[in-house]
Parts: structure tokens; C-alpha cells; sequence
């Protein structure tokens, strides 16, 4: 970047947009800012705002959680845009189906809502990589959320396009979109001005500087990434709001007060005890007070849905007892519309705070959606992973996903690492994996020798060598890039560095990618048992498709398909033991269900559909 074109593009930016970043142009459906309040229509407005991630909600029910969010008296919607879905591949990019975010904000209008658009390029929300692609990772110089050149392009071209999805419909052209967010809580990153600044410009280059800019993280972290004449909006959890509005007062004594996120439930990870669960009283009344003063807010989440495939993301920390937490796919977030998009007691208590400050009369509710519970149905054929392996990549040393292939990289999925090992005389070794990310179960000749676990902070196992020519496997998950905290540069997955066994590096290794993108690929289903990793069917037929849960309790670890869609992750250790089924993924008549289990499942083994989502405590280890 040239400096001095930089300094002039911001000067321009400051002279057009004003001391608030108002629209370049006005309309009457524009939001903007006099004194301490937002203006619409010549009058103070307040944003009551709910997020609903458009990725998150399967399309053919955008419209029906739009309306539940104007029934309980939302004015807005708030979305992140992810980066990593629209441009899986550099320059490659899709804005279609489930992804053609511009129809979900034509729909939001069409409700009567408002749009707050959070396009990253970084958006956490416990998405896989925070939304980065898998592609930024492949060469670990490259610096994310800094003012490295490289990054700035790639975020700057995917701003772009965006841009000519989205920008035409901003309030002052005629559509929803009142507000753009600033790339997403950077102070708690870090507190390079210049970065923000950049993406400043990027955002206004694409097309949004006639919608209101602002900026959102907690209090204490404004003075790393709040801009000068940039709204401010503030994050918190239930019970904060006063607290960190009086940070906000002090640290910026003008400008309207706004909530970006209040977190009014939380995810759940992998390993936790039970499904997280909040107290929907206090935040009702909480979020009474808020608006009682004239504030306005964002509840994040509305409805948090479902991180369908490998889209979900991983916290991991720095101190003595942080560690690599991977969350699950179920990303119910016990808001006020649950995973499935049903009213909670908490949607309620909301609606009669709300009322009383939305414009006229809430509309109903919209008629419930139908479920139905689906009869056991065994999975009944198998077919074997290693007869299912693709051509190998011969390596000198191991390779993590990003850099496999030419072209189109592996991004999520996982891999396989093979090496023939030889002794003279059976002994056990010490088999260490620098740097596993993020599961790998080993194997010797085909035989389970045991798992590292990336989560557990295991790096090492003992493993019994028997005299002779040895294979050794290592099956490697992706369970989830980092989305949150200093380890978020840290995005390749598989095996990143090396194995050594008994301190001795093991050379000489073919790599299987598996990014599992289909079940079509699958070969040689029977009805015969198998031993080890490997792919299971079973079909269930339905007189009319309905809303389920399909309940995994039977299942160990790995992932489930049903008519082709990646349903997520499955894992023994809970607290999620069931895959959200949507009924627009569903068939009158015969479904197919292909499961993929790291371990050996009985003949016996049988899913079936519940109504209700399936949350346990896992068994103590």
C-alpha cells in the first residue's frame, strides 16, 4: 500500500462521509446520526436488532425466522458475511443458494426489516477459521488482520465483491442495510490502527460508505481499534450493561449508545458437561433497562442454528489453562428462537420487553413449522476407508492440507498419513506429532494403537512396533480452525511439522487427502461387519418431510450425511449427542443416511429421529 494514497483516500473518506460517517446521500429510509441519537426519517430511531447468520438457517426458512424476528419486535437483523464460503478458492467465488446473501436481505425488507451487515473480513461467531479461507494459511509468512500487503489484497478483493452483491442495497438506494461493521472486535486482537483504517477504506472502495460504519468491541478494548469519527457500538454478557456503559461514557463522551453484541446465551463446546443454558428473566429485564435509556441493541444471537458441515470454529487461548477447545456443530446458543428455529421461553420474555418500545402493533407469529420423530433404522452396509482411498501424494515429509495439490487445496476434512516402518525385533517406541492439528487416530497394520488429541494437549503415545515391515497410519481431523485468540494465525490443519519416532524423524510418507465432499464417491457398500474406520448406510422413508433430530447416540466420532448434506460432526464425548435435520433437506419416501465412524460400529448400530435435540453428560474420562 502507498501511503500517500492511502492518506488521501482517508482524508476523502472524512470529508465526504462527515464527523459520523453519515451517508454520502440521504433517503428516507437512511440511518444516521445527530447529536446522540440515530435519525430516520427526520426522527430519533432506535435499532432493536437481532443476528440470524444467513449460513446457519437453511434458505428455505430465512423467511419464516424473519418474521418470528419482526413478531418479537425486532426492527433489524444483524448477519456476518463468511468470507471462507464465498471464496473457497483464491478468485473463485459463489454467491448462490444457500449463499446468495443478497436474496436473504431482499427477504429481510420484504419483513420490514432493517439490515446490519458484518462482512468481515475476520467475523469469529465460532465459525470455522473466523470465516478466513483455508487458502491464507497455506504459507505461513502471511500475516492475517495485519497490514501485510497480502492479506490486505485478499480481504480487499473479496470487500469487492461483496461490495456488488451488497452495496446497491443499502438504505440510501432504497434497500435494508443501515449499518456496516468494521472488520469485528479487533481491539481484542490487536491495536494496529493502521490495519483498521485499511479496512476502513477497503469497505468505503466497495461501495459502503453511504451506510452508517461503526466499529463493536468490549469497552476496555475500544482504545485498540475504535476509529476517530466512527461509531462505536460495545460487547458484553448479561449483568455488564451498566459497567460497561460508563466505560463507554468516559472513553467517548458523544455519539449514540449502542450495543453490538449482547450475548444473551453462549455456545457449547465439545467435552463440556451439558448444553449451556442462561437466565432469560435477568436478560429481559436487563435488556429493558437498556432500552429504557434510550440505547440501542443487537442480541446476539436471535437464532443461532446450526454450523452445518466442518463450519464449526475452535477457541484456543494462551496461559497455563487455556487449551484448544473445539465447539459443536449445534450452535443453539440457547437464544430466543432455539436451533430449530422454535420459540423459547426466552423469546417471550423478550417479546414484552420489546413491545413497548417497537412502532404499532407486533405481528403473530407465523403457523409452527411441522417435526416428527423417525423410527430406528439400522445402518446396514458398510464399506471400508482404506478401500476408499484416493490417489496418494508421495512427501518426503508430512504436509498440512493447505499445501496439497495444485490449484484447488484441501481446506476441511482429513487426511491420511502413511509410512512403512521396519524392526529387527518387536519394541515400543515413542511416536510424537509436531504440530497435530486437530485428532489423530494411529494405527499399526490396520490395528487402533490409540489417538492424540489436539484438545487433551497429547502430542505423544507409546506404540508397540512388531518385528518386520510395519504400516503406520495417522487418520487426522480437522475438528475446527481457531476462531478466537493469539493461535488464529496458527490455521493449517493436519500433521504441521513432523513425526518422530523415538526422537528419529520418520521420512517417506504418502498423504490420502479426504476433505469428504460427498457421499457418491463411496465405494463398495455391503452388508458385511468391518473392523475400523469407515463409511455406514442406512435409509428411512417419510410420508412427508419434517423438521428432526437425528439422534447419534450410538455413534462414536466422525460426521453424518443425509441426501448428500453434511449434517456435521458427531462425538461420544457430548454434551451434543443429535444432528438438527431440516425438512428442506428431506425427501417424501426413501432418505439415505451415510455415516463416517473413526471406530468400529456393531451390525446393530441405529439412528433414529427425535423432536427434541439429544443433550447428555458425557461419561467421565
Amino acid at each position: 500500500m502507498h501511503w500517500r494514497n492511502f492518506a488521501l483516500a482517508l482524508a476523502t473518506l472524512f470529508v465526504t462521509c462527515g464527523a459520523w460517517a453519515a451517508p454520502l446521500t440521504t433517503s428516507s429510509q437512511a440511518v444516521t446520526i445527530q447529536g446522540d441519537h440515530f435519525v430516520r426519517n427526520g426522527k430519533p430511531y432506535q435499532i432493536l436488532s437481532g443476528a440470524i447468520h444467513y449460513a446457519r438457517v437453511p434458505r428455505a426458512d430465512w423467511r419464516d425466522r424473519l418474521q418470528k424476528a419482526r413478531a418479537m419486535g425486532l426492527n433489524t437483523v444483524e448477519t456476518y458475511v463468511f468470507w471462507n464460503l464465498h471464496e473457497p478458492q483464491p478468485g473463485v467465488f459463489d454467491f448462490s443458494g444457500q449463499l446468495d446473501v443478497a436474496a436473504f436481505v431482499r427477504l429481510a425488507q420484504q419483513e420490514g426489516l432493517n439490515v446490519i451487515l458484518r462482512p468481515g473480513p475476520y467475523v469469529c461467531a465460532e465459525w470455522e477459521a473466523g470465516g478466513l479461507p483455508a487458502w491464507l494459511f497455506a504459507d505461513p509468512t502471511l500475516k492475517v488482520r495485519t497490514t501485510d500487503p497480502r492479506f490486505l489484497a485478499a480481504a480487499s478483493r473479496y470487500l469487492d465483491r461483496v461490495g456488488q452483491e451488497l452495496a446497491p442495497l443499502q438504505a440510501s438506494h432504497g434497500g435494508p442495510i443501515v449499518a456496516v461493521q468494521i472488520e469485528n472486535e479487533y481491539g481484542s486482537y490487536g491495536h494496529d490502527r493502521d490495519y483498521m483504517r485499511a479496512i476502513q477504506q477497503a469497505l468505503v472502495h466497495a461501495g459502503f460508505a453511504s451506510s452508517l460504519l461503526y466499529t463493536s468491541d468490549g469497552a476496555d478494548m475500544l482504545p485498540n481499534d475504535a476509529l476517530p469519527g466512527v461509531l462505536a457500538a460495545i460487547n458484553f454478557g448479561p449483568g455488564a450493561a451498566r459497567g460497561e456503559f460508563a466505560k463507554l461514557d468516559k472513553f467517548r463522551r458523544s455519539g449514540p449508545r449502542m450495543v453490538g453484541e449482547y450475548w444473551d446465551g453462549w455456545f457449547d463446546a465439545w467435552g463440556n458437561q451439558d448444553h449451556v443454558h442462561t437466565d432469560a428473566t435477568q436478560q429481559a429485564s436487563e435488556l429493558d433497562w437498556m432500552l429504557s435509556q434510550g440505547y440501542s441493541v443487537n442480541l446476539y444471537m436471535f437464532e443461532g442454528g446450526t454450523s452445518f458441515g466442518f463450519m464449526n470454529g475452535a477457541n484456543f487461548q494462551s496461559g497455563p489453562k487455556d487449551h484448544y477447545s473445539p465447539q459443536t456443530t449445534s450452535y443453539d446458543y440457547d437464544a430466543p428462537l432455539d436451533e430449530a428455529g422454535r420459540p423459547t421461553k426466552k423469546f417471550f420474555l423478550f417479546r414484552d420487553v420489546l413491545k413497548k418500545y417497537a412502532s404499532g402493533v407486533l405481528p403473530s407469529l407465523p403457523a409452527p413449522q411441522p417435526f416428527a420423530a423417525i423410527p430406528p433404522f439400522a445402518l446396514s452396509e458398510s464399506a471400508s476407508l482404506w478401500s476408499n482411498l484416493p490417489p496418494a501424494i508421495p512427501s518426503e515429509n508430512p504436509l498440512p492440507m493447505e499445501r496439497l495439490g495444485e490449484g484447488e487445496n484441501q481446506a476441511y476434512g482429513y487426511l491420511l498419513y502413511r509410512a512403512k516402518i521396519s524392526e529387527k525385533n518387536a519394541r515400543d517406541e515413542a511416536l510424537k506429532l509436531t504440530d497435530l492439528h486437530d485428532y489423530a487416530a494411529v494405527y499399526l497394520n490396520r490395528k487402533l494403537a490409540g489417538v492424540i488429541d489436539h484438545r487433551l494437549g497429547q502430542d505423544s503415545l507409546s506404540v508397540l512396533l512388531p518385528a518386520g515391515e510395519n504400516t503406520l497410519d495417522l487418520l487426522v481431523e480437522n475438528s475446527g480452525r481457531v476462531n478466537y485468540g493469539p493461535h488464529l494465525p496458527d490455521g493449517q490443519a493436519g500433521i504441521t511439522e513432523s513425526v518422530k519416532l523415538d526422537g528419529k524423524t520418520v521420512t517417506g510418507w504418502e498423504i490420502f487427502p479426504l476433505p469428504m465432499n460427498s457421499p457418491e464417491s463411496v465405494r463398495g457398500f455391503s452388508r458385511k461387519s468391518l473392523d475400523g474406520p469407515a463409511f455406514h448406510r442406512g435409509f428411512f422413508t417419510l410420508a412427508s418431510p419434517a423438521n428432526t433430530f437425528l439422534d447419534t447416540s450410538a455413534l462414536a466420532k466422525g460426521f453424518v450425511w443425509v441426501n448428500g448434506h453434511n449434517l456435521g460432526r458427531t462425538w461420544s464425548i457430548g454434551p451434543q449427542h443429535s444432528l438438527y435435520l431440516p425438512a428442506a433437506w428431506l425427501r417424501t419416501g426413501r432418505n439415505e443416511v451415510v455415516v463416517f465412524d473413526y471406530t468400529t460400529l456393531s451390525a446393530e448400530t441405529k439412528l433414529r429421529g427425535a423432536i427434541e435435540p439429544v443433550w447428555t453428560q458425557p461419561a467421565k474420562r
